[in-house]
């Protein structure tokens, strides 16, 4: 019953998608063609900042702002003419089917010079209250499921044009609370330490005689232990995550610009093989390795072959217009195959900028051709940024 529950649970907590069930129900049947990856921890892939998931969940080359910790921490060293920073973001999840589901993030950056930064984020996923009930229903104790993950990162700049990152990263999962029961064991939290890599490149431009900035970034996240959440010697991998992307930004006159951002990502984790009636693998490869061998066999493991490697890769793009620097405009578009989630999704949101304070806010309408509880999703965000203290004091001047 307790086992049933967990999977359940996880479900409800990215939006009833395929790819979590996956992670709980090994019996699924791939005769259909779904073969979703299994991942712990999934709420590490939900975009926790409300500009980004405006642009379709895109941000690995996104203009640098506070909250480039999740997508590339790579970026601070170029977010110019700020000292410092912080943001909030807080997103109330799956409205439609339950109220008191929510995703925090807290993030803030500390630019020692124009060559490096240090920043850091929480990200802090509550699922509500949930009661446990034996077999018979009875009632056992109610609890309040949480994961977080807490990170650092240093970056620095290489040249004028690209900089470096490593972001170190502590996860813990609690979703019993401790609880015990017959057959299952302990349920104790699960705990991993992830690291990610990551690198930005940026130049200005000049096309058609506008000028503009190119940029393209890469990020590694989550390169971490396994979890599990008791004595099962069998652990799940964590979301290892590749993501690449570029930005071509476009200066139209003083007052108006355009970008436009195009992200690629691939789960860095083992896919489920095929097996017979006894268990053996008949198509696939074995996901029970090392964390290394699996993200090294996660490019040419899947049972579909080099196919099915390419349905692996999920899309997110999306366009960015400001006015006089003050007012954004955001939409964007997510695009996931239907046999690895079915993620399908639109997005909208709005940007508002004045001196050192920035509120955004973002709105997602699914396209997967179902009722998802992720309809209407709306995310908030407000950031401060500061500049030095000489830079205002030369302005008062």
């Amino acid at each position: 019953m307790i086992k049933k529950f967990f999977g359940i649970a996880t479900i409800l907590l990215v939006g009833l998608q395929p790819t979590v069930k996956a992670q709980f129900d090994s019996t699924i049947s791939l005769s259909g063609g779904l073969n979703a990856l299994r991942i712990a921890v999934p709420f590490l892939t939900i975009a926790p900042d409300s500009r980004s998931a405006a642009l379709g969940d895109a941000g690995v080359a996104s203009v640098p702002d506070v909250n480039s910790q999740h997508w590339n921490p790579a970026k601070f060293p170029f977010i110019e003419g700020k000292k410092w920073g912080m943001g909030f973001s807080y997103t109330p999840w799956l409205r439609n089917l339950v109220n008191d589901i929510n995703l925090t993030h807290l993030t803030g950056y500390y630019q020692f010079d124009k060559m490096q930064s240090i920043s850091g984020s929480l990200l802090y996923f509550s699922m509500g209250e949930i009661t446990f009930r034996d077999n018979n229903n009875n009632y056992i104790q109610a609890f309040n499921p949480n994961e977080f993950a807490i990170d650092f990162a240093y970056s620095r700049k290489f040249s004028d044009h690209i900089a470096g990152a490593m972001a170190f990263r502590y996860i813990r999962s609690d979703l019993t609370g401790n609880f015990t029961t017959t057959g299952t064991g302990s349920g104790k939290p699960g705990t991993s330490f992830a690291a990610d890599l990551a690198v930005y490149y940026q130049n200005a431009i000049n096309l058609a005689g506008k000028s503009g900035e190119m940029a393209i970034g890469g990020n590694i996240s989550n390169i971490g232990t396994k979890l599990s959440y008791n004595e099962d010697p069998q652990k799940e991998f964590i979301p290892i995550n590749l993501r690449v992307g570029g930005r071509l930004s476009l200066n139209i006159d003083q007052y108006n610009g355009f970008s436009y951002l195009l992200d690629l990502n691939k789960l860095l984790v083992p896919t489920p093989p095929v097996y017979n009636s006894q268990d053996e693998i008949v198509s696939g490869m074995d996901p029970n390795v090392s964390v290394v061998q699996g993200m090294i066999q996660s490019f040419y493991d899947a049972p579909g072959g080099f196919k099915e490697e390419m349905q692996e890769i999920y899309i997110a793009t999306g366009v960015e217009y400001w006015y006089a620097r003050q007012f954004a405009i955001r939409a964007g578009y997510f695009h996931e195959s239907q046999n690895k989630g079915n993620r399908k999704y639109i997005t909208l949101g709005a940007g508002l900028r004045y001196n050192v304070f920035n509120i955004d806010f973002s709105y997602l309408i699914p396209t997967g051709g179902f009722n998802s509880p992720m309809a209407n999703t709306l995310r908030f965000s407000i950031s401060f940024e500061f500049e030095p203290a000489r830079t205002r004091t030369n302005r008062n001047k």
